[in-house]
């Protein structure tokens, strides 16, 4: 079922179910009340990662405060995408969109790696979560990507699982076409690695080409920007071995 962006959509942390009454927090107030001047019994649609998205009512109890009223579950809680993104941190603003586009790319789970070229700083994971919740209210996402905790590319592939294939964006490879090196993969757990802005180091690469677990594809015969690169990566594995065949 496909989401209604003709009603707001926010998330919330509360467990969501039919007569349940929620307290907006004070960003949802100030959000609704000053930005929106949503009026008394305005509807909207509620969710939580967990619950499925529920459709709701506003209610002004006080002045000062937003309560939700839950009507009736409007679409079912659908299972987290099964596709992990591997990230070099990049310089503030940057990383915001790399972030939101991994989320509406279909990405289960977000990885930041430090690797030896790496410019920017692993950041607040607090924030990377927001903009994961900023994405997924915006694009009608009810199952919200998880956010790990920045991991060294060693220590990453040190303790990596044989039965999930990484696919690696390597600038340096010959070719220009990553479909015919895509359709040969036959694992069905994927991840996806892209680097930083400098790319991966020479000692980086032979370590990923040495692994069987690692998949080497190029993007074209241009250079491309990290966060460009990792928006057209997201496309072609999607649509070659991902959710969108």
């Amino acid at each position: 079922m496909r989401a209604n962006f003709r009603l707001q959509r926010l998330f919330t942390g509360a467990a969501l179910s039919a007569g349940a009454e929620i307290d907006a927090d004070e960003n949802q107030f100030h959000y609704l009340a000053h930005v929106l001047r949503a009026e008394p019994d305005t509807e909207i649609l509620l969710f939580n990662g967990r619950d499925g998205e529920w459709k709701a009512r506003i209610a002004f109890p006080t002045r000062k405060k937003i309560r939700f009223l839950l009507a009736e579950q409007t679409r079912p809680q659908p299972p987290l995408p099964d596709l992990h993104y591997l990230f070099a941190p990049l310089k503030v603003g940057r990383m915001d969109y790399l972030v939101q586009k991994a989320v509406e790319m279909g990405a289960g789970l977000l990885q930041p790696v430090m690797t030896q070229h790496t410019q920017g700083k692993a950041g607040s994971l607090d924030k990377i979560r927001a903009n994961v919740m900023e994405a997924a209210e915006q694009c009608g996402i009810l199952a919200v990507p998880e956010v790990a905790e920045p991991k060294r590319l060693q220590d990453l592939l040190d303790g990596w699982p044989d039965d999930r294939r990484i696919i690696y964006c390597d600038e340096g490879d010959a070719g220009q076409n990553p479909l015919p090196v895509l359709s040969s993969v036959r694992e069905t757990k994927l991840a996806l690695l892209v680097g930083p802005e400098g790319g991966f180091s020479e000692e980086e690469r032979q370590r990923l080409r040495a692994l069987p677990f690692v998949t080497a594809i190029p993007l074209g015969p241009r250079i491309l920007r990290a966060d460009t690169a990792a928006v057209a990566a997201l496309a072609v594995l999607q649509a070659t071995i991902g959710d969108w065949r």
